[in-house]
């Protein structure tokens, strides 16, 4: 008798695992955390993707809140740790915003910490703009010419603009409970424009994106809490807000990770945005007027902080990685028709996580993206790193558009044109809230999918169509 129950217990066993998929095979992403060479608790915010060392490689670079900066880049299979300078590291300053574009039209990027020492209004700590001489960076801000306009609110994101679409980026930064600002360069000296621009509202600013989202220039979106969000259109180089009428200031919702995304792979940006314990909007534009077409599952509140966009597993169709604190993050895939199709996983769900930021880069020249996620507020945890386990069968196209001074083109789109799609994606300017992604259009390609086809639309709306005749690689494209 007792062999005979043996026998069935583990014929039971036995058709269990058969029916049912191996958790670690079947899970979407793999954790590959221990790449991170030296990585102890800490409190992290935002984080960004630039060549930091202007070796023709991407690096992330990650805020510290009272601990340091990083710039991690990838060598010899780890993420390492190469910027030890006082000005970059900057520990004691509590950087939670950063982004990187060239501001001084020189084709390399500076980058632009914003620090916050307090929640609201006034803070005792300036935010750092750096640039390199001689590998040594230093902050335009502490040049005696630049003093006088020093951003001493308290804030939350910064985005990248080309508004005149001739590769000046200025620096939109999304303060709380003071004046937005706008910095650009003019006569060699660091000008706040924000006032001139019609840019200079005072809110609970949070989270800030800028593409082709209206026009053929760089528009602003800007998702605040307590208050309207701005959808500032580009009209050639000034701008006006009209999210009103566009029907996406959400006033009664508090704005956090907010991304540009293509969801009807129509050939257009939409918008990706997080609200706060309310509800997520997946906005498409229809009609003159954007409409939130996301269903309960994507819509249901959460802890919200970062919203990416990205083909993690190279299969053709985004996927979205919802970014929870203190609660689990969520993942979606895009299908066709703006499905939003629920993803179940356990590695990166992080159920017991305190993220506060996340970037996506092809870090370490595979045709994978990888995924860094950052974690603070209110409690110090290491980061984490993880990457989709891709079909090995799936192929893969990048697209690195540069401008005329051979800077990452952030702020143009990028389309693929194939028999099963049209799809859009910005090259990062900066992704709400508080990071900002690789400046690359990173697409999967689909099954049976042929007659492809590369269009750039320029920050200055002019656009150039490129032919596809290689995949798995990454194809850099100059604007002339």
């Amino acid at each position: 008798m007792k062999t005979k129950i043996t026998y069935h217990l583990k014929k039971i066993v036995v058709i269990f695992f058969l029916l049912t998929p191996n958790s670690l095979n079947a899970d979407f992403f793999e954790d590959i955390t221990s790449q991170i060479f030296d990585n102890p608790k800490r409190l992290s915010y935002g984080v960004s993707v630039t060549d930091v060392n202007q070796d023709g490689n991407f690096d992330f670079v990650v805020t510290g809140f009272g601990y340091l900066n990083l710039a991690l880049s990838h060598e010899n299979g780890k993420l390492i740790n190469i910027v030890n300078q006082k000005k970059f590291s900057d520990e004691f300053r509590r950087t939670i915003g950063v982004a990187a574009c060239d501001i001084d039209k020189d084709g390399f990027e500076e980058i632009y910490f914003l620090n916050t020492d307090t929640y609201s209004g006034t803070k005792k700590y300036s935010d750092r703009l750096l640039d390199i001489k001689d590998n040594n960076y230093f902050d335009l801000f502490e040049l005696e010419k630049n003093k006088e306009n020093l951003n001493l609110t308290a804030g939350r994101s910064v985005v990248c603009v080309d508004r005149k679409g001739d590769g000046e980026y200025g620096i939109y930064v999304a303060n709380y409970g003071g004046p937005t600002r706008f910095y650009e360069i003019e006569n060699e000296l660091i000008k706040d424009k924000a006032q001139k621009l019609n840019l200079d509202n005072i809110t609970g600013g949070r989270a800030v994106v800028s593409g082709h989202i209206l026009t053929e220039r760089a528009d602003i979106f800007a998702a605040n809490e307590r208050g309207e969000n701005f959808l500032f259109k580009n009209n050639n180089g000034n701008f006006e807000d009209v999210a009103f009428d566009y029907r996406l200031d959400d006033a009664m919702q508090n704005g956090r990770g907010t991304a540009l995304s293509d969801i009807y792979y129509r050939g257009r940006l939409d918008i990706l945005s997080g609200n706060w314990l309310g509800y997520h909007r997946a906005w498409v534009l229809e009609n003159n007027e954007f409409k939130d077409i996301g269903n309960k599952d994507f819509d249901e509140p959460s802890r919200i902080r970062t919203i990416i966009s990205a083909d993690f597993d190279n299969d053709g169709y985004d996927e979205v990685f919802m970014n929870n604190i203190a609660e689990p993050n969520k993942l979606f895939r895009i299908k066709d028709g703006g499905k939003f199709e629920q993803i179940n996983f356990q590695v990166g769900l992080e159920a017991r996580g305190y993220g506060t930021g996340a970037a996506v880069a092809d870090i370490d020249n595979d045709g994978i993206l990888e995924l860094l996620v950052s974690h603070g507020e209110s409690k110090e945890q290491p980061l984490s790193l993880y990457k989709a386990k891709v079909n090995p069968k799936n192929k893969y196209l990048r697209i690195k558009p540069l401008n005329k001074y051979g800077a990452p083109a952030r702020g143009a789109t990028v389309t693929l044109t194939s028999n099963l799609r049209k799809h859009s994606k910005t090259i990062d300017a900066g992704s709400g809230y508080l990071c900002q992604m690789e400046p690359v259009a990173h697409y999967g390609i689909r099954e049976n999918e042929k007659n492809m086809k590369i269009q750039v639309r320029w920050t200055n709306g002019k656009t150039e169509t490129f032919s596809v005749n290689e995949l798995n690689k990454t194809i850099t494209l100059k604007q002339k």
